[in-house]
């Protein structure tokens, strides 16, 4: 059990250290696709880290869950469900109000964690491109 734990404190930090990365990045080419770099950078920073707070808030809120009863379990993961939903629109609302944060920055941050959870299972799976480029012909007949 323990070293299960292990793997998955090993894989969130992973996955925070891959969109650290690809702030970065992002950072970097806003110097050059965008016409005002500093509130895109801020509304990235912004999304972004309220994006991680709400990923390790849902890591805890598993972990806590699945030690509960099925019916207090649900109620809880609901309930912190709901919550994160309304810590995101209220990121967004500030997003709009603040005049130095950029809406989009804060939209990209918000939804970076989610394309980095996607590339890195994608590419983590051998198996998933054998089957995009297997053909009908190799699979073996049932007849």
């Amino acid at each position: 059990m323990l070293n299960t734990q292990k793997t998955l404190k090993n894989l969130e930090n992973s996955i925070i250290k891959y969109m650290l990365f690809a702030d970065i990045a992002i950072m970097i080419l806003s110097f050059f696709l965008v016409d005002e770099p500093i509130p895109f950078i801020v509304g990235l920073v912004f999304g972004s880290a309220v994006s991680a707070l709400n990923f390790k808030e849902l890591a805890v809120t598993l972990k806590r869950a699945v030690t509960m009863p099925p019916a207090k379990a649900q109620t809880f993961a609901t309930t912190k469900y709901f919550l994160r939903y309304i810590v995101t629109a209220v990121v967004i609302f500030v997003s709009i109000v603040a005049p130095y944060i950029n809406v989009i920055g804060t939209i990209v941050g918000l939804i970076m964690i989610k394309f980095i959870i996607l590339a890195t299972n994608l590419f983590n799976d051998k198996h998933y491109y054998q089957n995009i480029f297997k053909r009908k012909e190799d699979e073996p007949s049932g007849r």
